[in-house]
């Protein structure tokens, strides 16, 4: 156990594989007692599982974490097995690919409910409790693609990301006084299906031209950011948000790519 996170205790979403497992493990390692939101509870109980076996103590729960009732709910069960919640790592989130000629009204409503309207609802949910007791640290898994740059297809999981980055700003301004601290990491490509699979094969074709570190990112890579920000080596830091990309938003074109 590392022991940055020694009694704390942290709430992830999305938690049941790719940046949320992620981050779930890293917290856990950490030394933080972990509850995994996840609409599909198998996986969080198989990420639970791993932590239990590694040393650590989480537990998993199915949520929605667009549905207003079942976020309360989550809160309210969170804070039943850990007493108090210091730490919430809001990772829950969707990106289907569509243009804005074939997208349907409810596809939008989807994305922006499930990537944007769920950091209020959270928001709303945790703030008061984490004021109470003045400790808190909400850190939201957001992108590059909305707030940095952009690709066809995707405007709806791209406006999303860019209002979590806004949001975050003014949500921290509203609780900076009160000891909650509120940030974002921007994972750039991050190799969330199986390594070696046909998928996995073909988002490493596609994208690693585009990064000049020449490979994808690890959700390890975003859980250690998201860990610092979790950590009280942030306590200072407040409305911010760490790239994690390989150096994928600095060329001016594919030619400043070597």
């Amino acid at each position: 156990m590392g022991g940055r996170l020694d009694g704390k205790t942290a709430l992830v979403t999305g938690g049941g594989r790719g940046i949320g497992a992620g981050i779930a493990r890293v917290f856990a390692s950490e030394g933080a007692r972990v509850v995994i939101a996840t609409r599909t509870v198998s996986r969080g109980e198989a990420v639970a599982r791993e932590i239990a076996k590694a040393g650590g103590e989480a537990w998993a729960m199915a949520t929605d974490v667009a549905d207003a009732e079942q976020v309360r709910t989550m809160i309210a069960e969170a804070r039943k097995r850990l007493g108090a919640i210091d730490i919430v790592a809001h990772n829950a989130g969707v990106f289907p690919s569509s243009t804005i000629a074939r997208m349907k009204e409810a596809e939008w409503d989807h994305v922006l409910d499930t990537n944007l309207k769920s950091l209020f609802l959270i928001a709303k949910a945790v703030m008061p409790h984490m004021v109470r007791r003045r400790y808190g640290r909400i850190v939201v898994t957001s992108s590059i693609s909305g707030p940095r740059v952009a690709m066809p297809g995707w405007s709806h999981y791209c406006a999303s990301k860019a209002g979590v980055n806004g949001f975050i700003k003014a949500a921290a301004l509203e609780v900076a006084r009160q000891g909650v601290t509120i940030n974002a990491v921007e994972p750039g490509n991050i190799l969330i299906r199986r390594p070696g699979s046909r998928e996995a094969r073909e988002h490493e074709d596609a994208m690693v031209p585009a990064i000049p570190m020449g490979e994808l990112g690890l959700p390890e890579d975003i859980a250690y950011a998201a860990l610092y920000l979790a950590s009280d080596e942030a306590r200072y830091v407040t409305g911010q948000t760490i790239v994690v990309d390989g150096g994928q938003i600095l060329p001016e074109s594919q030619a400043g790519v070597l």
